[in-house]
C-alpha cells in the first residue's frame, strides 16, 4: 500500500513538474514579445524613430509596411535593411503615402486591403511628424516688447503645417484603419490590435524649447491618444491606443540634417553631453531603447490609453 502511495505521489509530482515546465515557457522573451506573422504599418518609417520601430517589428518576424511622402527614402530603407533581417519571416515593404491628404490615406488602406490582401492590421504606428524652424529669442530673458514681437512674427501657415501632420494626420490615418485594426481580434482570437502614436516629451515639458507650435502639437497628440483610446476600447472595435513620448533620439528632425546612406542619423556626443542637455542617461536615445518601448506597447494586451516617456530622464531636469 505504501509503495502504491509513493508511486502515486511520484506520478502526481511528475505531472505537476511537466505542467510547470510548460507554463514557464510563457515567460520567455520569445513568447512575451512574439510578433512573428504580424502585419504592421509605420508612417514616417523610412528614417529616424519610424525606421527604428519598423526594424524592431521586422527583425522579429513581422511584415512591416513603411510609408512616407519620399518614395526614394523608403526604397533605400528597404534595400539597406530589408535583405538582412534577423527573422526569416520579417519583411520591410515601402508604400508611398502622404498623411496630410485624406485621399492618400485612403489609397494606402486600399493598397493593403485590396492589392496586398491584408485581412487585418495588428499594429499601426502613427509616427510621421514635422518640426519647422526654431524661434530666435530665449523666452524669459527679453522685454515684453521683444517677446511680443518675436511670438507675433510666427505665421499661421507654420502652425497649420505642423498641426496638419503631427495631429490631424494621425487622427485621419487612425480613422481610416479602424476596420482593419478591429479585424485583428476576429482573425487572432484573444489578441487586440494596437495603435502607437509617436508624441514627444516636448508635449509634456513646460518649456517651449524654442518651438511653441511643435510642443503644442505634441501635447495635442498626447490628448488625441487619450481620446482615441476611449473611443476605440469599445467592444465592437477593441483597439488599444497608446503613445510613446521620446526624448532626444537621432533623426533628421533633431540633427536638422539629411540621413546618411543607411537612412540613419547621428548626434555627436562628448563626456559632458548629459550634463549640458540635462539628461541623466548621459546620451541620446538609441535604436534599442525605442525598439523595446514599441514592442512593449504592441504586445502588452493590458496597456490602454498610456503615454510612456522614453527620454533618458530629460523631464526630471526639465519639468
Amino acid at each position: 500500500m505504501r509503495s502504491f502511495l509513493r508511486f502515486s505521489r511520484f506520478l502526481s509530482f511528475r505531472k505537476m513538474s511537466t505542467h510547470a515546465g510548460t507554463a514557464n515557457t510563457k515567460f520567455t522573451v520569445q513568447k512575451l514579445f512574439d510578433v512573428s506573422n504580424w502585419t504592421c504599418v509605420v508612417t514616417g518609417g523610412g528614417t529616424g524613430i519610424g525606421l527604428m520601430i519598423a526594424q524592431a517589428f521586422a527583425n522579429n518576424g513581422a511584415r512591416v509596411y513603411i510609408t512616407s511622402r519620399r518614395k526614394s527614402v523608403l526604397d533605400n530603407a528597404v534595400d539597406t535593411w530589408g535583405n538582412s533581417l534577423a527573422h526569416p519571416k520579417g519583411q520591410l515593404i515601402a508604400v508611398e503615402c502622404d498623411i496630410t491628404s485624406k485621399e492618400s490615406i485612403q489609397s494606402l488602406v486600399k493598397e493593403l486591403k485590396d492589392n496586398r490582401g491584408e485581412k487585418n492590421i495588428d499594429v499601426l504606428v502613427n509616427n510621421a511628424g514635422v518640426s519647422l524652424e526654431n524661434s530666435e529669442v530665449e523666452k524669459g530673458d527679453e522685454s515684453a516688447e521683444e517677446l511680443s514681437k518675436e511670438l507675433f512674427s510666427e505665421n499661421f501657415e507654420k502652425w497649420e503645417e505642423v498641426y496638419r501632420t503631427n495631429v490631424i494626420g494621425h487622427f485621419f490615418t487612425t480613422a481610416a484603419f479602424i476596420p482593419l485594426l478591429a479585424a485583428t481580434s476576429s482573425v487572432h482570437q484573444g489578441r487586440t490590435a494596437a495603435i502607437i502614436n509617436t508624441s514627444s516629451m516636448s508635449g509634456i515639458t513646460r518649456t517651449s524649447q524654442h518651438h511653441f507650435e511643435y510642443n503644442v502639437s505634441k501635447g495635442a497628440a498626447i490628448h488625441l491618444t487619450t481620446l482615441l483610446s476611449q473611443e476605440l476600447r469599445r467592444k465592437k472595435t477593441n483597439i488599444r491606443v497608446n503613445s510613446i513620448a521620446p526624448g532626444i533620439f537621432p533623426s533628421e528632425m533633431t540633427t536638422k540634417e539629411e540621413s546618411d546612406e543607411m537612412n540613419k542619423s547621428t548626434i555627436p556626443t562628448g563626456e559632458d553631453y548629459g550634463e549640458h542637455k540635462g539628461i541623466p542617461a548621459g546620451r541620446p536615445g538609441s535604436d534599442e531603447d525605442m525598439a523595446q518601448a514599441a514592442l512593449l506597447l504592441a504586445c502588452n494586451q493590458y496597456a490602454y490609453g498610456q503615454t510612456i516617456t522614453i527620454d533618458g530622464g530629460y523631464l526630471l531636469y526639465h519639468p
